[in-house]
């Protein structure tokens, strides 16, 4: 998993249903930035009127420290300290280039992002759905009654929980215009979507093919309608997510996916592909 975007809201900010937790390198020393950036009235006083939130979590014991950040617009942070920040920062397989001259991020990386669903969700049809597209497991160690983890290569996973708030809650992660469906029947949609790098393209493709929860957003200028398509644009998108072993393939949740390949039909390295060697 690669990237996740969040289209710009109008009137209001976009905000994801979900969390999304990252590791650092200092957690003490961002606490107590973070302490003497409130200090400063003149500082803080933009984020005084927004969702802007931080809480300190400790264990009593182990004394391990975790930050939950709510930024100025509603979207939720878990942020935990590193264990081993070469293992975390992982530049052995690669990096997003960066401006000459700029100094290394201090967020090692993305480690999960929780993606929130309805309290009657088929969690294991999600579990099979990432199987049967991608080859990609549940991690089984993090499993529990009201979340299933999916492994995103070896240290990120995606997780889909059941909402906190609980089953009166509406979850709704598309948002989808029927007044500008394109020629082929499909709405643009305007929700957040995930973007990941798969190994086979074509495989993936023909499993979502299989499903017929193929997409195509209109919003987007690359668009891929045939395999053939996928193969030159060097990706495709699903939106609906089902239950493989459901005949009748309803639809468990909708989040939209960018998936990408991580080389060209020639063989090469796909431009954006932030891996050093594939």
């Amino acid at each position: 998993m690669h990237q996740f975007h969040l289209p710009e809201g109008k009137p209001d900010a976009q905000v994801l249903d979900g969390v999304i937790t990252l590791i650092h390198t200092d957690l003490k020393g961002l606490i107590q930035r973070f302490n003497e950036f409130c200090d400063g009235d003149e500082t803080f006083a933009p984020l005084k009127d927004t969702e802007f939130h931080v809480d300190v979590d400790q264990d009593d014991d182990s004394g391990d420290m975790m930050l939950m950040v709510m930024d100025p617009w509603g979207n939720q942070f878990c942020i935990l300290p590193t264990d081993d920040e070469v293992e975390d920062r992982a530049e052995f397989l690669g990096s997003q280039p960066s401006l000459e001259g700029s100094l290394k991020s201090e967020t090692l990386k993305l480690e999960d992002l929780t993606i929130y669903v309805s309290s009657n969700s088929n969690l294991d049809g999600i579990a099979r759905f990432y199987e049967h597209l991608f080859g990609a497991s549940s991690v089984e160690e993090l499993k529990t009654d009201t979340s299933i983890s999916i492994a995103m290569g070896d240290s990120q996973t995606l997780t889909f929980q059941y909402h906190p708030a609980g089953p009166k809650v509406k979850v709704q992660h598309e948002d989808l215009k029927f007044d500008s469906v394109d020629e082929y029947g499909f709405p643009s949609n305007f929700g957040p979507h995930i973007s990941l790098y798969v190994s086979n393209l074509s495989h993936a493709y023909r499993m979502a093919d299989d499903l017929n929860v193929l997409y195509v957003n209109p919003r987007f200028k690359r668009r891929a309608f045939t395999e053939e398509e996928a193969i030159d644009q060097c990706m495709f998108r699903i939106l609906d997510i089902v239950d493989p072993w459901d005949k009748e393939k309803k639809i468990i949740t909708s989040l939209e996916h960018e998936v990408r390949a991580a080389r060209t039909k020639d063989g090469k390295k796909y431009k954006s592909c932030p891996l050093t060697s594939i």
